[in-house]
Formats: structure tokens, C-alpha cells, sequence
């Protein structure tokens, strides 16, 4: 596990000119997603986790499914078109779950087999307690340092480990995954990776790492992680 880049590397990847307050548009899988301002735009680490939810390497059908960070809501609808059994697709900011949730009404529209539930929420915070989740992914902002003022930047690329501690507190302390559940996040060398990795092993969690990227012009590199929790 590479450890995190350094100081000025991190903020020179990360402190480019954004686009987050304008209207733009995402294309994935022949779909086009509108994305209001605010909404985060999928990136090279988003398609990670897209890709494996479309292709299968992460089953679905059947299963009980949460998107954490729902944004542009493409993992909802991935996993609508892949039959789940029921979707969350959850974000703190309210402006995404309504993009997501639009998305899909657009895309995939009724399902009887597939309950689906927009759900503005911190983490896990608004999730029902009697919710048993057998996949999760998450693509966490976990950037190591704060890379601008902007608070809309910082919910989207920078708040930093806690956010990803934070979610393996809630996600064991409220038993949310159900027996033979999986976990996946997706995160860079931007990011301490070896601390998040720590601290989920110490919550009771086995991380594998199903795939790494690396990019050609920078440092950067991207970890695809499957965690299931310890017997």
C-alpha cells in the first residue's frame, strides 16, 4: 500500500479551476446524465466502481444495494438496470438525490422488482434501522488536505480520513450489513490509504484489492477495495 503523496503534489492535482458551479453533463454506458451545479461529476475513480457494477464483478441482482454519495445518481441506475432488489442512493447534499433520483425515474422508471429510495443523508445517519445492506459502495472525499475554500470543493474532493472513519462507526456500530455483505470503496494514494485501511481492519474488516490504476501524467493511484466483515 503506497503511502499518501506528498503536501504540494496532492495540492497541485487537486487545485485546479472547477467546474462544479456550472451546469455540465456526464456520458457513461450510452446514458447521459445532467449534472445541476453542485453535483459532482464522476471521475476517472468513479468509473472504477461503475464499470464493476456493469459488468458484474459486484452482483446485484437480487441484492440489497446502497450508493454513499449518490451524486449524478449513475450507480443507481446501474444497479436498477442490474435488478436489484432494493436501492438506496444517498448523499448529504439534497440538490443530488434529486438529480439521482430524476436520473433514474428517467432511465430505469418502474421496476416492480426493485424498490428504490432517494435518501438525503449523512452517511448512514437516515437510513431505516432495520435496513440490511449486502452491497455497499462508496467513493469517499477523502483527500488528505484541504484544497480550497470552496465548501461545495471540500464536500466533494477533501474532507479528509474522518469521513471514511466515520462511515465504518456507522455502518458496525448499527449492524447495517447483512450476513455476507460487501463493502466497496474506491480512493487514491491522494488519500492515507494505509490508515483507512488500518482503522477498517480494526472495525472487523478484511480489505482485498480487486484493482489498481495508475495514471501515465502524475503520481496518482487508485485503489479498488472489497472489505467483508471478519466472521
Amino acid at each position: 500500500m503506497p503511502g499518501t503523496l506528498p503536501l504540494a503534489e496532492v495540492l497541485a492535482l487537486n487545485s485546479h479551476t472547477t467546474d462544479i458551479h456550472t451546469h455540465r453533463t456526464y456520458a457513461y454506458n450510452g446514458w447521459t446524465f445532467e449534472l445541476p451545479p453542485g453535483v459532482f461529476r464522476p471521475d476517472a475513480s468513479s468509473r472504477i466502481v461503475h464499470d464493476r457494477l456493469l459488468d458484474g464483478t459486484i452482483e446485484l441482482a437480487g441484492r440489497s444495494y446502497a450508493a454513499i454519495g449518490a451524486g449524478a445518481g449513475v450507480e443507481a441506475v446501474i444497479a436498477g438496470t442490474r435488478e436489484a432488489r432494493e436501492i438506496y442512493a444517498a448523499d448529504i447534499h439534497p440538490d443530488s438525490v434529486a438529480t439521482a433520483a430524476g436520473h433514474y425515474e428517467r432511465i430505469v422508471g418502474e421496476r416492480p422488482e426493485t424498490l428504490f429510495h432517494p435518501l438525503v443523508s449523512n452517511l448512514f445517519e437516515e437510513f431505516p434501522g432495520s435496513v440490511r445492506l449486502d452491497v455497499i459502495t462508496f467513493n469517499p472525499p477523502a483527500v488528505s488536505v484541504k484544497t480550497s475554500d470552496d465548501p461545495t470543493v471540500i464536500r466533494n474532493v477533501c474532507v479528509g480520513t474522518d469521513i471514511v472513519t466515520r462511515f465504518f462507526d456507522q455502518l458496525t456500530d448499527r449492524k447495517l450489513l447483512a450476513p455476507g455483505g460487501e463493502v466497496y470503496l474506491v480512493m487514491s494514494n491522494t488519500a492515507q490509504l494505509k490508515e483507512i485501511t488500518g482503522y477498517a481492519m480494526d472495525a472487523g474488516f478484511t480489505p482485498e484489492v480487486l484493482h489498481r490504476q495508475a495514471r501515465e501524467d502524475d503520481n496518482r493511484q487508485a485503489y479498488f477495495f472489497k472489505l467483508r466483515a471478519d466472521s
